[in-house]
């Protein structure tokens, strides 16, 4: 085999399609992810925030927590912030209309690692606020595309496996946890309680809960059996990878549907793009499907009436063949990448595996997964204020409160706030966090009112406040039907069992 039959085997020329989805796509979710910071970081972080990154950057080693601003020309302001977020938001602008795209090979590789450093700076210092799976799965799948090259060059076979590698990390990672984890996945009953003590339902998660028992063990199984037996078949040639990657991104648009995870459902849809070539693509809008028969010289399925490639190999066009010197920077790259990944290996198999867990400083390689224990009942942490005469519930963006509002649609955006409500009525409560938001909202700062619902103090500090715990269920269809007969609002939710989590204290002079 000759050098130019080796650059034809290692060139994926059917996959142009996937990558303009992954790069673009990755653009928008870096711009929400900027967005997010920029609105929410200096009142939950900032230098008057609830956990001060000031403070924490004080506190630990450029080793714990890198980060630009730890430059003593570039030392931590919420200005600077903004300014970091601003940059970052250009960047991404710059990939969702395809800029760096239309350079040279190596054009977007400086872009998305820019994005990734900029990035990476936020969530180091973002202590428990950005604790979560999807921000090491954006930082990583940042550091990744964008050696998926411009449009000069055809996407390599190398990139494509590695991110279908990616796609198997987070899928099977997941589906490994749910079955090492809660006795529910196991018996197939925790789809029975998801829906309705999931951390932010959206509209539609009320009907999910209230489908019947067959359904949710039918969800529970299908979701078995696309994270544990699609993931595999990413690796098979096409069209068998284009259907396990279609079936990978139909699961993830359910739970798009069915409540808010920010952008992990987005990233992983976008990834799982990697598996779909340009022929598939071409077949789903309306185009024929080629008659695919096993060519043995490159081990691809291929269309014997044509000479294109319509497969996992594909073999080139002369224009687009891949460059010998940006083929070798791919595959040095890509050795990097797979050396840096054999922890998550390890991890996957093993009995002890851990979740959303970094085994390297730079967040690459790591191991994902969700919900590996399930919640049976939902509590919800209910915040109020006393005008003098009444006590008065302070609503958040997101998070259940009043029992009439239904859910509402968040993602991709992501209301950190919101979410950690979540784990505080978990017990997160206890941690500095919570106790600051008491203080600021007993207080009335305008910062942190910003990122709740309406106030229903007009910005004025109460007189006093106090914090009870509710158990929260959906209202049944005959509660409703009910509610309705008897000329009253119909219940979203009910909720009993009122519990005194902190006693009527008075905040404004602390």
């Amino acid at each position: 085999m000759d050098l130019s039959q080796v650059v034809a085997l290692l060139t994926a020329g059917d996959y142009t399609i996937s990558r303009e989805i992954i790069q673009r796509g990755f653009g928008v979710l870096f711009l929400i992810a900027f967005a997010s910071a920029f609105n929410q970081f200096p009142a939950l972080l900032g230098k008057r925030g609830l956990t001060p990154a000031p403070r924490f950057i004080a506190l630990t080693s450029a080793r714990q927590a890198p980060t630009i601003f730890r430059w003593k020309r570039f030392a931590y302001s919420d200005r600077r912030l903004r300014l970091v977020c601003v940059v970052g938001m250009v960047l991404a602008a710059s990939a969702i209309i395809g800029l760096p795209q239309s350079g040279p090979a190596w054009v977007p590789i400086p872009v998305f690692l820019a994005m990734w450093a900029l990035y990476f700076s936020i969530v180091s210092i973002g202590q428990r606020f950005y604790g979560f799976g999807w921000e090491s799965l954006l930082l990583e799948a940042g550091f990744l595309v964008g050696f998926l090259g411009s449009h000069e060059v055809a996407p390599a076979l190398p990139m494509i496996l590695l991110l279908r590698w990616f796609v198997f990390r987070v899928e099977f990672g997941a589906g490994m946890i749910k079955m090492r984890g809660d006795a529910s996945w196991r018996n197939l009953t925790a789809m029975d309680y998801h829906h309705q003590t999931q951390p932010m339902p959206g509209p539609l998660s009320r009907r999910a809960h209230l489908m019947p028992g067959w359904w949710h063990k039918a969800e529970t199984l299908g979701s078995h059996i696309v994270q544990l037996a699609a993931p595999w078949l990413l690796f098979l040639p096409q069209p068998i990878a284009s259907f396990a990657a279609v079936a990978i991104i139909l699961t993830q648009l359910a739970l798009v549907i069915s409540g808010n995870y920010a952008w992990l459902n987005w990233a992983t849809i976008l990834l799982a793009c990697s598996g779909i070539s340009d022929t598939f693509f071409r077949w789903i809008v309306g185009g024929p499907f080629p008659e695919w028969g096993w060519n043995s010289v490159v081990g691809i399925f291929t269309d014997p009436t044509t000479t294109e490639a319509a497969a996992f190999v594909a073999v080139p066009d002369p224009v687009a063949a891949l460059p010998v010197w940006w083929l070798i920077i791919v595959l040095v790259f890509v050795a990097w990448q797979a050396w840096l990944n054999v922890p998550a290996l390890r991890n996957l198999f093993s009995p002890n595996q851990l979740m959303n867990a970094s085994f390297n400083r730079l967040g690459l390689g790591n191991a994902y997964g969700a919900f590996g224990s399930m919640t049976e009942t939902r509590n919800e942490i209910i915040i109020e204020g006393w005008d003098g005469e009444s006590w008065r519930e302070y609503p958040f963006k997101g998070k259940p409160g009043d029992v009439l509002r239904r859910g509402p649609v968040v993602a991709p955006y992501h209301l950190r706030l919101d979410w950690l409500m979540w784990f505080a009525a978990l017990g997160d409560y206890r941690q500095t966090w919570f106790t600051e938001l008491l203080r600021a909202i007993g207080s009335g700062d305008a910062q942190i009112r910003r990122l709740m619902g309406p106030d229903p103090f007009g910005g004025a500090a109460p007189d006093l406040i106090r914090v009870r715990v509710f158990t929260y269920r959906y209202a049944t269809r005959a509660e409703r039907a009910a509610a309705a007969a008897a000329g009253e609002p119909k219940p979203w939710w009910v909720r009993s069992d009122p519990r005194i989590l902190i006693r009527p204290i008075d905040l404004r002079k602390s």
